[in-house]
């Protein structure tokens, strides 16, 4: 029998540790290579931490609700075979053999050298995602973590699949392969060095109020979740001068055009089109003409982001919210910004976002709305510095401008909240942002093709 380690897997960027929130297998559980043994969860969502082998869990070393970094090991399975039993037995035995040293020395020189051909890869010291198919494939094929990552992969977000390992262990057996160009990244140059962000320490100006408890109240403890979002919205609230913006904006072309194209385009794509996306595309384009929003503050610094990555609040099934982040968005048509609304709103209602889908937002959208409110004053989401309300779409009497003269029609309408940081964002730039998203709605081309 040999004992294999199970670490917590690298889950992202900036994601360094982890919570052990509950254990789906006991010591003593038969497992199966992919099948989860544990659940974990970061400070954004909740996943599994699945095996890459078969075997049986003897070992768990940590208990529910400890805090486990990347790369450290969290459980012993025993797997059937393996070099590291046969190993450790001749060393044994050798050692044993006062009378034989040279001998020992050189055996042991050989179990080394089978060591670093059989021990598994450290996949945790990457930053790109290999599934644990992939990962066995790898290790059986020696094929290094470095070969691996320079692998070109064709899965969903250029994730390695299982066609793109064999393919190259084929080509690497037929000849050697041409080493990848290096990427060269383009680091801004920043008059100083970025300071690292202080944490925001929250001092209780005077003492809480107690809170008077009679028989018929109830006390529930907030989940883990909510105690985060609790320590957030204090801390953006002491870290930012909110301060708000509103507009209002005619969507009555939006509202035509959707009703005219929805039934086609979820036919064609397979998508249902809500106005989320609609909105979102009116983002993108604004935060191009006013790169002074896609930024961030660290320290007395201010950081103007490469990419626009727009974060889409999303409500969660037990009531809490989430951010998941559309990457390039202003990179995607009116389909692919569906496709991601819909896919990562799914994936939240269901409990499958992963740590890198709420990661990198350089702004923030919310749809108050969808919950009847007309408009709303957000809270920023640290570290950005601007977050936009879209409020319900009504049908209002407006005043209706004609070459023969004014008259009062039925419009559709709705508000759009701005709320931005003072500190960095003055009131001309975050009313002109709000503004420009609110022509591009206006300006929406009725003819346009989806």
């Amino acid at each position: 029998m040999a004992r294999f380690e199970l670490k917590l897997p690298k889950m992202g960027e900036s994601v360094a540790e982890a919570t052990i929130t509950n254990w789906l297998k006991e010591v003593g559980d038969k497992i199966e290579a992919d099948e989860a043994v544990l659940e974990i969860a970061t400070d954004k969502v909740d996943s599994e931490v699945p095996s890459e082998v078969s075997g049986i869990l003897v070992e768990k070393l940590f208990g529910k609700d400890d805090l486990v970094q990347v790369g450290q090991t969290i459980a012993i399975i025993e797997t059937e075979g393996g070099v590291e039993t046969a190993s450790s037995f001749l060393v044994d035995k050798v050692v044993e053999d006062e009378t034989a040293p040279a001998a020992a020395a050189e055996i042991e020189k050989t179990i080394d050298a089978a060591k670093e051909t059989v021990t598994p890869q450290d996949f945790s010291t990457s930053d790109k995602f290999f599934s644990p198919l992939v990962k066995n494939i790898a290790k059986e094929e020696g094929v290094s973590v470095a070969e691996l990552e320079n692998v070109q992969g064709s899965g969903k977000d250029g994730r390695v699949t299982k066609e793109d390992i064999l393919k190259y262990v084929d080509d690497r057996k037929s000849g050697p392969i041409a080493a990848p160009k290096a990427v060269v990244e383009t680091v801004k140059e920043v008059a100083a060095p970025v300071k690292a962000a202080e944490p925001v320490v929250v001092q209780k100006s005077q003492q809480a109020v107690p809170v008077s408890v009679n028989g018929g109240d109830e006390i529930i403890e907030m989940d883990r979740m909510r105690k985060l979002i609790s320590g957030y919205m204090v801390a953006s609230v002491q870290t930012s001068a909110h301060v708000q913006s509103f507009i209002e904006v005619d969507v009555t072309n939006i509202v035509k055009w959707r009703d005219k194209v929805k039934a086609a385009f979820e036919k064609r794509e397979g998508e249902k089109l809500t106005f989320t996306p609609i909105m979102m595309e009116a983002v993108a384009k604004a935060l191009k003409d006013f790169p002074g929003m896609n930024i961030s503050v660290d320290g007395d610094y201010i950081i103007k982001k490469k990419n626009i990555n727009l974060g889409m609040a999303a409500a969660l099934p037990n009531g809490n919210l989430i951010v998941p982040v559309i990457k390039n968005a202003d990179q995607l048509n009116l389909v692919g910004m569906a496709k991601a609304v819909n896919d990562l709103g799914n994936r939240a209602k269901a409990g499958k976002l992963k740590p890198d889908d709420t990661q990198g937002g350089t702004y923030t959208v919310t749809n108050v709305g969808t919950f009847g409110s007309v408009f709303g004053t957000p809270i920023i989401n640290q570290p950005q510095v601007g977050i936009l309300a879209l409020g319900a779409i009504r049908k209002v009497p407006a005043v209706i401008e004609t070459p023969e003269g004014d008259f009062i029609g039925i419009r559709q309408k709705m508000f759009l909240s701005h709320s931005y940081d003072h500190r960095v964002v003055d009131g001309a730039l975050g009313g002109s942002f709000v503004k420009r998203v609110a022509e591009y709605l206006e300006a929406f081309d009725v003819d346009r093709d989806f």
